[in-house]
């Protein structure tokens, strides 16, 4: 009888999450070797196969040379059954991150972090084309990262690459830099005027009713999903892994957190995977 085993190459940008990656599936009774000569690579997940033991393996650009010799070995490795998992995140979260910790990118060399980021892009393309895998993690915390591993290596759930991000905000506090799209819903009635709301938020059933009772409310909301409905499929051909829908009212606290709300609940009918933020509530 076959044994039954996992293996996985734990890959991506440098500060994206693969270390997070390594230890959750470590957690999750994986044996987890971390930055491994690429030339090991073939005879180590066939000692596995044979062993039937999960084995997960982390390689990043630390690897040098050996990242571009590996490309030939794609085909050999996809035939044993090792998926590819690539840990993903903007530049610009890339380079908070780095700044945070006071790291330096190991491709920056003396030159700015920004360009040891577009050095590293170009140079794990290939396994980024080649993933089975692709989480962005830029607008993910350690335990979301967590979950959604658990998802994929434990439950053994079905996965879909494409992550969307409702998020709320208030226009007076700024447009979230993240956002792909945009949409102002500041015609709406505004709960703020009503004494008895305005000291709520669209998370109370008060406010969401009082916003949703406006047939300019309903007819916006089937419209937006119409739209989304259209421009998803599309983004995703186009080889977008990651999408944030930014509503925006004045505050950020009645209006913009109904919509947002309402959206979310109806992308929860579809296959993707998605999360709602509320940016001025938190």
């Amino acid at each position: 009888m076959e044994n039954k085993r996992n293996l996985v190459i734990v890959t991506g940008m440098s500060g994206a999450g693969r270390s997070t990656a390594l230890k959750t599936l470590e957690d999750f009774g994986y044996f987890c070797v971390d930055n491994l000569p690429t030339e090991f690579l073939m005879k180590l997940f066939d000692m596995a196969g044979d062993s039937g033991k999960n084995l997960a393996v982390g390689l990043d650009s630390r690897a040098g040379a050996g990242i571009e010799k590996l490309k030939d070995d794609i085909p050999a490795l996809k035939a044993l059954g090792v998926k590819i998992l690539f840990l993903e995140a903007s530049d610009e979260i890339l380079v908070r991150r780095y700044k945070e910790t006071r790291r330096s990118h190991p491709l920056a060399g003396d030159d700015r972090v920004e360009e040891g980021i577009s050095r590293e892009r170009v140079g794990m393309k290939f396994l980024k084309d080649n993933a089975d895998y692709i989480i962005d993690t830029s607008r993910l915390v350690t335990r979301e990262l967590r979950a959604e591993l658990h998802r994929i290596f434990a439950e053994n759930e079905d996965f879909n690459n494409f992550q969307i991000t409702v998020l709320s905000f208030g226009f007076k506090y700024g447009i979230p830099n993240d956002a792909d799209l945009v949409f102002d819903v500041r015609f709406l009635p505004n709960p703020f005027y009503v004494p008895e709301l305005k000291h709520l938020t669209g998370n109370d059933a008060p406010v969401h009713d009082y916003v949703m009772a406006s047939d300019a409310s309903k007819t916006f909301l089937n419209k937006l999903t119409d739209l989304i409905d259209f421009l998803i499929p599309n983004y995703i051909a186009e080889g977008k892994t990651n999408l944030v829908i930014a509503v925006g009212c004045t505050g950020g606290q009645h209006r913009s957190v109904t919509i947002a709300n309402e959206l979310y609940s109806w992308l929860t009918k579809t296959e993707y995977n998605v999360k709602v933020e509320h940016r001025e509530l938190h």
